[in-house]
């Protein structure tokens, strides 16, 4: 009995001491520390919760940097086909612009052949008719030196006359 005296009397004191340290960890010490789990989970769902947010963020700034930057390369084409379009504009115009101005070169060198060659044989009908009368009035001159000749002359237009 002695033994078991001093064990339940370590056992009681034990107990107790227990029953002290809970009472007071309970009182003084579980609150603060459940208080702190607490927000320590809050912090820990909050960073999660942010970390969510700001992946839904960069995806879908992700997804509109993809739309801007096909759009990009839609009036990036759109452009490149528009100053093509130009291009070959300016380029048929000016081909069209070069044929007409050749034209046009080639009716007025036609046109001053033609004025030239109106000229040269207005020039020529001009000089075969001054030398048709000077050749004309050199025969007129000979024929007409003698009287027979005149008037054998005159009567011959006088019967070509009354045919």
């Amino acid at each position: 009995m002695d033994l078991v005296t001093p064990a339940l009397g370590l056992v009681f004191w034990t107990t107790l001491v227990f029953l002290i340290v809970l009472f007071l960890l309970n009182r003084f010490a579980w609150k603060p520390i459940l208080g702190a789990v607490k927000e320590r989970e809050r912090s820990i769902e909050d960073a999660l919760q942010a970390a969510n947010k700001a992946k839904a963020e960069m995806e879908r700034i992700s997804a509109d940097n993809e739309r801007i930057l096909k759009e990009a390369r839609i009036e990036r084409d759109a452009i490149l086909k528009e100053a093509r379009e130009i291009k070959d504009a300016m380029i048929k115009e000016a081909g069209d612009k070069a044929r007409e101005e050749g034209q046009k070169m080639l009716a007025a060198a036609q046109m001053a052949i033609e004025n030239q060659r109106m000229a040269a044989v207005t020039d020529l009908k001009n000089q075969v008719a001054s030398l048709s009368i000077e050749i004309a009035e050199k025969l007129l001159r000979q024929e007409l030196s003698d009287k027979d000749r005149q008037k054998a002359l005159v009567d011959d237009l006088l019967k070509e006359i009354n045919r």
